[in-house]
């Protein structure tokens, strides 16, 4: 439990218990509020280039306290709503001797409708006389000592509620946030993409390389995991005649945490039948510029001390040339695991002795290529160990047809030209298979409903994957994935 401070809690109770003695409801079911803090603003704003210095408009605004400075017979507070805030002046004169020792009463923290007119003061703040005040919800604990500015991470991540009290630029994070995946759907639909959703609850997890959550049903008597991916459910889709669809969803992954990272994320995942991995990369650059320019009215970003130009077309280079530039390996020049291992093990790159040729290419993408991707790239042609779902190039068959889209130096889409062919897609399943027998617990499964489902008849499609997180991430300037997760994944307290 976090300190409640107990001296403050049983003060504040104390003024609780008075309200009540008194026949005060200090949480009422209900206030009619008539205008926002920014209503307020702008309605007097717009009065006074009217010439009405001296509106007679009531107006009935609700919010937090956010300050409370008490001078003699009259007390200043600053209320703050979802909008925004604004000063209400109380005088004792004007309310009486008991209504203005209620005003006394509040804290810091509480919850008040007032009601009242607007006038600017002598240094031109825009404030409510107030001529009424409600308590709304007595606040038995006080906010943040940092009230404009709560720095304290531990408590910003553990009490959010606290984080968008005190944070400004923590709230505009997941304004942002919204405005991304809305201004994403009407993009995508724009397009003639259907919305679907699909299970989180599956007999076994498919669709990437990661570990599932594992949960257990006990009407059905079965073991079931957390969805790793959308992928294998949307592709039926395709393969039942719904020619493009997405879904924005919960993805769950039993890894590790970091600031890239958290078990539980959210992705878009979208598929259109008759396209490829090309259509796919057109489509990506130009979703990307048109939600930057419709949520931040820009194309250019801010990410740490990068300027990043969302501007199309990106930047275009394959996985073979991006791994000789970063780290002087020419990965087709290593046909198997062994030979591979050997070469990084001579450029003094430790890596695992179970992991695959697919695996250590990726480690490689992950080492030396995604950090040096500041501007929009499409990286372009992947092994075909690493990606068991995508299909085969015709002029090279030991690559795919995929790529990964990086900016920022972090990985922000995935996508494939879908591998249809079900008896190819069974071969690679085995093959994920026995990769996992070697001791890679991150690889594909066998679906055998997904398979017959392919057995019918898949279109050509192209394939896509975005993390959302991440690319809140890029739009608002934030260095770390739980700035941009309201809830993020931590360790327990003791």
């Amino acid at each position: 439990m976090p300190d409640r401070g107990e001296s403050i809690y049983e003060q504040r109770l104390a003024k609780l218990t008075k309200l009540r003695q008194r026949g005060v409801e200090p949480y009422p079911h209900r206030y009619h509020r008539s205008h926002t803090t920014q209503d307020v603003v702008f309605l007097f704003q717009d009065l006074e280039k009217e010439g009405k210095t001296n509106p007679e408009t009531v107006f009935q605004v609700a919010g937090r306290i956010a300050a409370l400075r008490g001078m003699g017979k009259a007390t200043f507070m600053d209320i703050r709503d979802g909008w925004g805030k604004i000063q209400a002046y109380c005088r004792a004169d004007a309310l009486g001797k008991e209504e203005y020792a209620a005003i006394k009463d509040l804290d810091l923290g509480d919850i008040v409708g007032i009601e009242g007119r607007a006038f600017r003061t002598h240094t031109g703040e825009i404030t409510l006389e107030v001529s009424q005040a409600t308590l709304l919800s007595k606040s038995l604990l006080p906010p943040p000592e940092k009230w404009h500015g709560l720095r304290d991470v531990e408590i910003r991540y553990r009490q959010r509620y606290l984080d968008l009290m005190a944070n400004q630029e923590a709230r505009q994070a997941f304004v942002t946030r919204s405005r991304i995946l809305a201004a994403m759907r009407r993009f995508l639909d724009g397009r003639g993409f259907l919305e679907v959703e699909t299970p989180i609850l599956l007999p076994q997890a498919g669709g990437a390389m990661a570990r599932p959550f594992q949960t257990y049903h006990n009407a059905l008597d079965c073991q079931l995991y957390l969805r790793i991916a959308t992928e294998l459910h949307l592709k039926r889709l395709i393969v039942g005649g719904f020619e493009r669809v997405y879904e924005i969803g919960r993805i769950f992954r039993n890894e590790g945490i970091s600031t890239r990272h958290n078990p539980e994320f959210t992705s878009l995942e979208s598929y259109q039948a008759y396209a490829d991995y090309n259509d796919v990369m057109a489509i990506v650059e130009e979703m990307v510029c048109h939600l930057a320019k419709e949520v931040l009215g820009t194309a250019t970003i801010t990410f740490k001390e990068h300027q990043i130009d969302l501007t199309p077309p990106w930047r275009r280079i394959t996985l073979r040339q991006a791994i000789l530039e970063h780290c002087g390996i020419d990965f087709p020049a290593f046909p198997d695991a062994q030979s591979l291992r050997e070469e990084m093990l001579r450029r003094g790159i430790s890596v695992e002795e179970w992991k695959g040729r697919g695996k250590l290419v990726d480690e490689l993408i992950s080492t030396f290529v995604e950090p040096n991707m500041i501007q929009p790239t499409f990286v372009l042609d992947y092994p075909v160990e690493l990606s068991p779902l995508a299909k085969r190039k015709p002029e090279e068959p030991h690559l795919v047809e995929r790529f990964e889209g990086f900016m920022g130096g972090m990985e922000i889409a995935n996508a494939f030209t879908e591998l249809n062919d079900p008896l190819e897609q069974r071969e690679r399943f085995r093959e994920q298979l026995r990769q996992r027998e070697m001791g890679d617990e991150e690889t594909e499964t066998l679906d055998e409903d997904f398979l017959t489902a392919l057995e019918h008849g898949m279109p050509p499609t192209g394939g896509l994957g975005m993390g959302i997180d991440r690319l809140a991430m890029l739009f608002t300037g934030q260095p770390s994935i739980r700035d941009v997760i309201l809830f993020p994944m931590l360790r327990q307290k003791e």
